[in-house]
């Protein structure tokens, strides 16, 4: 089974994009909220070495970036390649 994990805050764009994406993909994630807790901001920080911005995504323990550049690992093939389903 995958582990999905994306940091995030409310009322952001992106993250609402990157959580519609997997949900359309039905994908399990755990997401964490940075403004609900701050030490999922200081875990964040530590494991994508400093990016600030959300969200920030990590399958199966691999920092992947943000929305952006996993909506561009899946228009590559790559992103199922991630997930061992494709």
């Amino acid at each position: 089974m995958n582990k999905i994990e994306i940091y995030t805050r409310d009322g952001c764009g992106f993250c609402f994009r990157a959580k519609k994406f997997l949900d359309k993909k039905q994908l399990t994630y755990q997401e964490y909220n940075i403004w609900d807790d701050e030490a999922h901001y200081h875990a964040m920080l530590k494991r994508s070495n400093g990016a600030r911005t959300v969200p920030q995504i990590f399958v199966n323990d691999t920092h992947i970036g943000g929305c952006d550049e996993m909506l561009t690992l899946d228009s590559q093939g790559r992103f199922d390649a991630l997930l061992n389903v494709g």
